[in-house]
């Protein structure tokens, strides 16, 4: 679509043809975010993907609103209780146009020991939207104490079950994704910045840092991922707080992960250094820091965009896995790999399945970016059909 852009441009109009229409003239004096916007739009699943992943930051970002629990709230009568259905239809069969749920009882096999939850029918609890509940600061600043949904006094409303602590799944996995979504975000912002730095000066001035750099990148690149992770993770003194753990995991993957775009940009940079405009630039005295960041890098900004986009997945899965296998993040944390490392005993997975709904959002949030960079590539690729 680019191409046939290029060939309206540069095509001379015939004598006595029409002139050119309103959506011509627009694609005329378009930039080249604007054509890019345009074609991305046309790439239904990389714009689905975008708006699942807006959907996503704002349930983190709003965390404790759309979390009915306190998710650190350990309930002891609910130790492993299952998903709780929200009715319509009462245990006599009449309809209720107001949605209700039943609370638990819970019994005990004198033979096994297993405890087993059943339905109380003899009271409902009528669940309503913008409840109050466990007292917050939204987004640390403003006290409030209004949740998306909760139910009347004495009810609970636990729509994917509960832990070994009986503390609410739904209201963690939410407040989960502050940090496995974030830590994917900030990790890129480091990657970005080590890859144009050190993949920048490579390509411009070649030379021995050019060598001592691309020898860099193949060692780390030849190195096993997880192993490299494994070690790294197990350098992080056990008793840090979990702030500083979390930065920690950051700089690991970041550090990590910025060889492929640096290599990216040390290939731009060395097909770019010697064309036209970056000649001109110097010749009338611009300094290599502006040639570097005025002229060369916005030059492939959008193929940037693109390659950090599908790069946000692996920082999601790395810190995923490092906290699965004890590596990473560890409670009181709240993270979707802490979660799913509850979920790692069969025994526990046989008697409480649902623990394993953390892993729900890493595929959709790992699937999403992956298509939202796909069209993002597409849209960014002029020879692109």
């Amino acid at each position: 679509m680019a191409s046939n852009f290029e060939e309206k441009r540069g095509a001379p109009a015939a004598v006595g043809a029409p002139l050119a229409s309103a959506e011509e003239e627009k694609i005329y004096v378009a930039s080249q975010w604007q054509l890019m916007w345009w074609r991305f739009r046309k790439h239904k699943m990389a714009v689905f993907s975008s708006v699942i992943l807006i959907i996503m930051y704002v349930f983190v970002v709003f965390a404790d609103f759309f979390g009915p629990y306190d998710p650190r709230e350990a309930d002891k009568r609910f130790i492993f209780a299952p998903p709780q259905p929200i009715l319509f239809v009462d245990a006599a069969g009449r309809f209720h146009v107001h949605p209700f749920t039943y609370t638990y009882t819970k019994e005990m096999d004198s033979d096994t020991l297993r405890v087993t939850y059943t339905y109380d029918t003899k009271t409902r609890y009528n669940v309503r939207f913008l409840a109050h509940g466990v007292p917050y600061k939204l987004l640390g600043l403003i006290p409030t104490d209004v949740h998306l949904f909760g139910t009347d006094e004495g009810g609970t409303l636990f729509l994917l079950g509960t832990d070994s602590q009986g503390r609410d799944v739904l209201s963690r996995i939410i407040h989960g994704g502050r940090i496995s979504l974030s830590i994917g975000l900030v990790g890129i912002a480091i990657s970005f910045f080590l890859g144009i730095l050190f993949g920048g000066l490579s390509g411009y001035y070649g030379g021995t840092f050019d060598l001592v750099v691309q020898r860099v990148i193949e060692f780390l690149r030849s190195v096993p991922t997880l192993p490299l992770w494994m070690a790294l993770s197990a350098a992080l003194p056990p008793r840090w707080p979990v702030t500083r753990v979390y930065f920690g995991i950051v700089i690991i993957l970041s550090l990590l992960g910025w060889t492929g775009l640096a290599r990216v940009v040390r290939g731009k940079f060395m097909s770019l250094r010697e064309e036209d405009f970056v000649m001109a630039a110097r010749l009338v005295g611009a300094s290599e820091v502006r040639i570097v960041f005025r002229h060369m890098v916005p030059s492939f900004a959008s193929h940037l965009i693109a390659s950090l986009t599908m790069a946000v997945p692996g920082m999601i899965l790395g810190e995923t896995t490092l906290s699965f296998i004890g590596l990473g993040l560890q409670p009181p944390a709240i993270s979707w790999g802490v979660l799913l490392k509850g979920a790692q005993s069969i025994q526990v997975l046989a008697e409480a399945p649902w623990l394993l709904w953390p892993s729900v959002p890493i595929v959709v949030a790992v699937l999403a970016f992956n298509f939202m960079g796909d069209g993002l590539r597409d849209a960014a690729d002029p020879y692109a059909r």
